[in-house]
C-alpha cells in the first residue's frame, strides 16, 4: 500500500527469511558462527537462548541456508510441549517426511501419516526404533541430521526436556547420530542449571542480546536500501525513539517502523520524525478498556 509513496519496491520491516533482508549484527554473527560450529562438528547439542522478539527463528532459517546437503535433514519442532510419546512421535514423523525422495517416497510418507492417522498412537519404544533406524541410515548415507527445538523453556514443564536428554545417547561409534539446537527464551538457563546430564551435552551455548543503538540505526538502514529506499525516509531523532521505545528487539522495531511508514503515507508526510514514531508507539501500547 504505502511502498510506491516512499519510493520502495517492497515492505522492509515484514519478517522473512530472505538474505537480501537478514542483518548480521555482532551478537547474531558470534551466535551463527558458534551454532554452524557445533553442527559441522556433529556435537550432541547447541543452546540458543534470547528474550522474545531478538531472531532466534530467524537466526536458524539463515543457518539452514549455509549447510551443504551433507547437513540434512534439517526438522523443526515449534511446539513442543506434547508427552513423551507424542513428541517422538512427532520426531518420527517429520524425520520420515524430510527424508522421503521422489513421488513414491512422497506417496509412501502419505500413507505412513494416514496409518498414523487412523491407528492407535506408537508407543515410545516404537518410536525410538523408528528414528534410531532413520538417524543410523541417513549416516550411513553421510548425512548428518539436525533437530531444531523452538520454544525451549516449555519443556521443562512436562519432562519433554528429559527426553530430548535421553534421545541424545543415540549414537554410532561412539559419534552423535544427529545434533540437537535448542532454542529457547533466557527463563530454559535455570532448568538446564538442574540438568548437568544435558548441560554438558551442550558443545556451545550462545545468548542473544538486544541491538545496540548503531546496531539499530544500521538495521533500519539495511533494511529500507533492500527495499530500494533511495532518499532517508526516518529523520535522525526518530531513530534515537525508535531504539529507546523498542530496546533494541528486532521485531518490535519492525513492527514499530511498518506502521510509522502506514501513517507517514496516509499524511503525506515526506519524512518520519520523533513525534510521528512516539504517536505510532502510543497506539501500539494503547489498551482498550474494559
Amino acid at each position: 500500500m504505502y511502498e510506491p509513496f516512499w519510493g520502495l519496491k517492497t515492505k522492509p520491516f515484514e519478517h522473512r527469511a530472505d538474505p537480501a533482508f537478514y542483518y548480521s549484527s555482532e551478537t547474531h554473527q558470534g551466535a551463527m558462527l558458534k551454532l554452524r560450529y557445533a553442527v559441522e562438528s556433529r556435537r550432541h547439542a547447541a543452546l540458543l537462548a534470547g528474550g522474545a522478539g531478538l531472531g532466534k527463528t530467524l537466526l536458524i532459517d539463515m543457518l539452514k541456508r549455509q549447510f551443504q546437503a551433507e547437513i540434512s535433514p534439517m526438522v523443526s519442532i515449534v511446539y513442543p510441549q506434547m508427552p513423551a510419546a507424542q513428541l517422538l512421535q512427532y520426531i518420527a514423523e517429520e524425520l520420515h517426511s524430510a527424508t522421503a525422495n521422489g513421488d513414491a517416497a512422497d506417496g509412501d510418507a502419505a500413507n505412513g501419516n494416514a496409518v498414523a492417522d487412523t491407528e492407535a498412537a506408537p508407543s515410545i519404544v516404537g518410536s525410538i526404533r523408528r528414528i534410531t533406524q532413520m538417524l543410523r541410515r541417513n549416516a550411513q548415507e553421510g548425512r548428518h541430521a539436525v533437530i531444531v527445538v523452538d520454544e525451549g523453556q516449555r519443556l521443562p514443564e512436562n519432562g519433554a526436556l528429559e527426553t530430548l536428554r535421553l534421545l541424545l545417547n543415540l549414537e554410532d561409534n561412539g559419534a552423535p547420530l544427529f545434533t540437537l539446537l535448542l532454542l529457547g527464551q533466557p527463563t530454559l538457563l535455570p532448568a538446564l542449571d538442574r540438568m548437568p546430564e544435558l548441560d554438558e551435552r551442550l558443545g556451545v551455548k550462545c545468548l542473544l542480546r538486544p541491538f545496540s543503538f548503531d546496531e539499530t540505526s544500521q538495521y533500519i538502514g539495511h533494511r529500507l536500501h533492500a527495499a530500494g529506499a533511495q532518499r532517508q525516509i526516518f529523520a535522525p531523532p526518530a531513530i534515537e525513539a525508535i531504539h529507546y521505545l523498542t530496546q533494541g528487539s528486532p521485531r518490535r522495531i519492525n513492527r514499530l517502523c511498518d506502521l510509522a511508514l502506514l501513517v507517514g503515507f496516509a499524511e503525506e508526510r515526506d519524512t518520519l520524525g520523533c513525534e510521528q514514531v512516539e504517536s505510532v508507539a502510543d497506539e501500539l501500547m494503547a489498551v482498550v478498556p474494559d
